[in-house]
């Protein structure tokens, strides 16, 4: 049975990454990581554990929507149309990231981290996360609580989490300890 991902946030962002790393190897899979809000974060906790240049070798931190064009080639006109915190966007931001990076699964994430930018559709907290490859994506949208700190470090959680949720059910064994 693979783990859900309300088992797995409450687990230290080192042991995630250590999980997510254990899988990435079964699956013999390379992940990528399409960052905005988080800054870098999910890449820093994937990367702090030795040895993941096996399975990690490119991350994007996409903070500007110029970047997000360039580097992903999320089309100036999704950005315009649904704004950079939105489901169409980070899912834009996967199908880019794997494209680009020859991964074959990865992880976006959009928000609104605050203390300031959010509004009444988009209050701060919000946060768009995104799974998949350069064909499928999954996205999800999410009001984490708290400060600027609070809310990027739930969204880099939730993010390893759905990573090891989908590579679990790709290696058909949720039995990894």
């Amino acid at each position: 049975m693979s783990p859900s991902v309300s088992s797995l946030m409450n687990l230290d962002l080192s042991l995630l990454a250590q999980r997510l790393g254990r899988l990435c190897q079964q699956a013999q899979l390379e992940v990528t990581a399409a960052e905005s809000c988080t800054g870098g974060g999910i890449a820093s906790a994937i990367t702090s554990v030795a040895g993941s240049s096996a399975y990690f070798t490119t991350g994007y931190v996409t903070y500007a929507n110029t970047a997000k064009t360039r580097l992903l080639g999320v089309p100036e006109a999704t950005l315009n149309a649904h704004g950079a915190v939105s489901d169409a966007v980070v899912k834009a931001m996967v199908a880019g990231a794997c494209r680009e990076s020859g991964a074959g699964l990865a992880v976006a994430v959009s928000g609104v981290a605050g203390p300031d930018g959010g509004s009444e559709t988009k209050p701060v907290g919000t946060v768009w996360l995104a799974w998949g490859d350069a064909n499928q994506q999954q996205a999800e949208r999410f009001v984490f609580p708290g400060d600027r700190q609070a809310v990027r470090e739930q969204a880099v959680r939730q993010a390893l989490a759905g990573l090891i949720v989908r590579l679990a059910e790709k290696v058909g064994d949720g039995s990894e300890k």
